[in-house]
């Protein structure tokens, strides 16, 4: 019988552990923190999003540049395909009003108690606090609480995670150990982050943590509707997590970031100015946005701070400034504290199965890999997907070194 290691504990590592157990193989499980499942645990504080109940098609769209290396191990594994996975686990799960699924009980913890419990069944050994400490020869070394460890094994599958939330597993210290052997690594960049901007104080303390409801906002990404926080570092939240990727790469390149926020989406701009052009000119300019274009607030304020000409506006400039008011980020937030990275092991250094080039039976998964979806439960739905496709591509592996 085969033996192989997976390391990391994520939901790519412990996916491919499932796959290889079924196919009969002796699976050992590395995990550096003391339990498993840690960042699935975090982000399933404020309800699980496991997948989207979009059309495949559509679904495919959201990873971008990297879609032709994701394509086939996400077409293998579809977001029905992992409902179902779900359900099999005993894990019911319902499609949101914004086509996100959840499980019924909105929490991870029920998912992972049941995953667990089904690895446990099938033979997988779960090693805790060791930390994988890179190679020494062909074996790999752990650093573990009764000390240094070297073993080795047939086949290894990598799914180390990325670089964001480095409490919870997830440090890329293994950059340096790939490297070493030849590997290509891109360098790590915080995706689905909030954004630095420099408010005044004042606006600082009066808006600070409030939401902008029912906007849409623009940039290089598009057009897109939804809401964000505006906090006293600057802006994050939904929306401005699916414009990211094009804001940051924007201030890497040294050009200017703009994310154009329309604050009345539904109203046009000509019936935004006639609604202006008949409120009373007595009415102070606050007043004048509520009445006249129905400005909350907030939504006022952030106006205001972004274009401070706009009470001297005339109903046909200031409707179009409500329409396109411009937040200039300055830099996104550090990468330790945003939601996931880009960036990792480069595609161009995997062969078609996952497996590195430069070292023939390893194998990678999951977020280490160099790719970055938007939230909405693709960021889940390619981590499991990859885990299963490396896991696929290692089974072919042992059987030819049979």
């Amino acid at each position: 019988m085969s033996q192989v290691a997976i390391i990391g504990g994520g939901p790519a590592g412990l996916m491919a552990a499932e796959v290889l157990a079924d196919a009969g193989l002796s699976v050992t499980l590395f995990e550096a923190m003391p339990t498993v499942g840690r960042k699935l645990l975090m982000a399933g504080k404020s309800g699980l999003n496991i997948t989207h109940a979009e059309d495949h098609a559509s679904l495919l769209t959201r990873y971008g540049a990297a879609l032709p290396r994701l394509q086939k191990a996400l077409d293998a594994f579809t977001s029905e395909d992992l409902r179902n996975w779900c359900s099999s686990l005993g894990i019911e799960t319902f499609v949101g009003s914004s086509n996100r699924v959840f499980p019924k009980t909105m929490k991870a913890s029920p998912l992972l108690r049941a995953w667990l419990g089904r690895l446990n069944e099938k033979g997988v050994a779960i090693h805790t606090r060791h930390r994988w400490a890179g190679f020494d020869g062909k074996k790999l070394r752990f650093e573990t609480p009764g000390g240094e460890k070297l073993l080795a094994f047939d086949a290894v599958l990598l799914a180390l995670g990325g670089a964001s939330w480095p409490k919870l597993g997830s440090d890329a210290a293994w950059v340096p150990w790939l490297v070493e052997k030849g590997v290509a690594v891109e360098p790590f960049q915080p995706a689905n982050c909030g954004f630095e901007v420099e408010w005044s104080a004042g606006f600082i303390e009066r808006f600070a943590g409030s939401p902008l409801k029912s906007v849409t906002a623009t940039s290089p990404a598009g057009t897109i509707p939804g809401e964000f926080v505006v906090n006293r570092w600057g802006i994050e939240g939904s929306l401005v997590y699916a414009h990211s990727a094009a804001l940051r790469d924007a201030l890497l390149a040294g050009e200017p970031a703009v994310l154009d926020v329309d604050l009345m989406p539904g109203r046009s701009r000509e019936r935004l100015a006639k609604d202006l052009a008949r409120q009373p000119t007595k009415l102070s300019f606050s007043n004048r946005l509520r009445k006249g274009a129905g400005l909350d607030p907030v939504k006022a304020a952030l106006l205001r701070e972004c274009l401070p000409q706009a009470n001297t506006l005339d109903p046909d400039a200031l409707a179009a400034a409500i329409k396109s008011v411009p937040i200039r980020p300055q830099r996104p937030r550090p990468i330790a504290e945003v939601i996931s990275s880009a960036g990792g092991v480069a595609f161009s250094g995997l062969d078609e199965h996952f497996m590195l080039n430069a070292l023939p039976g390893v194998f990678a998964a999951g977020e280490m890999l160099d790719w970055e979806a938007p939230t909405g439960g693709y960021l889940l739905t390619a981590s499991l997907a990859t885990g299963r496709a490396a896991a696929e591509g290692l089974l072919d592996y042992v059987k030819v070194q049979r």
